[in-house]
């Protein structure tokens, strides 16, 4: 065994220790960096999800200032609906008014046409029954005339003036 490496002699300590040392230099020269790259890999992962929480924040306050226009057009929409149906219900309303009383107007006149045709009829029936009865009053009459006389002299006359005029 050479003697360099007898743990007896000093050199081999000396040689141990500077073994150990410059292991201890190459590993603190390499764990900083290695460390520092596992900090920024770290940081970078960090910035990114930041990034992307701030986006998905900004997109999901657009999507809110859009659902609100949305929402206050909808309203505006509704609001209009129902104005317009409120005013169709009034034109509805007084269409419906107006008809019925064209309706009523119309019965009325035909009510009154009925009547006044039934009165025309009811003075004709009079009139014709009026005509009858002077018609059977003459006859009896003229009956009793010619019963009393053989001839009466308006009648004669009235048959002269039938015979002059059918000529």
């Amino acid at each position: 065994m050479p003697e360099f490496l007898n743990p007896a002699e000093a050199e081999m300590w000396v040689g141990a220790g500077l073994l150990i040392f410059l292991g201890i230099v190459v590993f603190v020269a390499k764990a900083p960096k290695a460390v520092g790259e596992a900090l920024d890999a770290k940081t970078a992962k960090i910035q990114a999800d930041l990034d992307e929480a701030a986006r998905i924040r900004e997109e999901a306050q657009r999507l809110l200032a859009e659902l609100k226009a949305e929402r206050v057009e909808a309203e505006k929409q509704a609001k209009d609906m129902l104005a317009a149906a409120e005013a169709e219900a009034r034109r509805y309303e007084a269409e419906a008014k107006a008809k019925l009383e064209e309706s009523l107007a119309r019965r009325q006149q035909l009510a009154e046409r009925k009547i006044a045709n039934a009165e025309a009829q009811a003075a004709a029936e009079v009139k014709a029954a009026a005509a009858e009865l002077a018609a059977q009053a003459a006859e009896a009459l003229l009956t009793k005339r010619i019963a009393g006389a053989k001839t009466d002299p308006q009648v004669d006359g009235a048959i002269e003036q039938l015979a002059t005029r059918l000529q």
